[in-house]
């Protein structure tokens, strides 16, 4: 069991892994940090990747909190938070979202719809402050 939360370095990113932090904390669970890469990605930006991803791990042993944090090749962000979900028996999946115009919160980001329709758990949606 966990708290699956989607993570790229971004504001929204940001968010939602200080949101799990919060459950994980609060469930007394550990947090399962998931970043999907696509096959393609340039060299370069998967060294800013790994160099998020340690920094995230480095957070989190500093708070004490338990994790596992994996980058995924598979590229689908959907596909990659789902299964990881059902994997691990979550408890809860954190997305962050971004702010949207107001003919834009009629329709919201595709994967983030799809986790929402089909993760087999409660979703917790946020957005940075400000």
């Amino acid at each position: 069991m966990g708290i699956v939360v989607g993570y790229l370095a971004t504001p929204e990113g940001r968010a939602a892994l200080d949101a799990a932090v919060e459950e994980a904390r609060h469930r007394d669970l550990p947090v399962v940090v998931v970043l999907s890469v696509r096959p393609d990605e340039p060299e370069e930006r998967r060294a800013e990747t790994a160099a998020a991803l340690a920094q995230v791990r480095d957070e989190l042993d500093a708070l004490g909190v338990r994790h596992d944090v994996r980058q995924l090749q598979g590229g689908d962000v959907a596909d990659d938070l789902i299964g990881t979900a059902e994997e691990v028996d979550a408890q809860l999946v954190v997305l962050g979202l971004r702010r949207r115009s107001p003919v834009g919160k009629l329709i919201l980001g595709s994967n983030a719809q799809r986790v929402l329709f089909d993760a087999p758990c409660p979703v917790l949606t946020v957005k940075p402050a400000g």
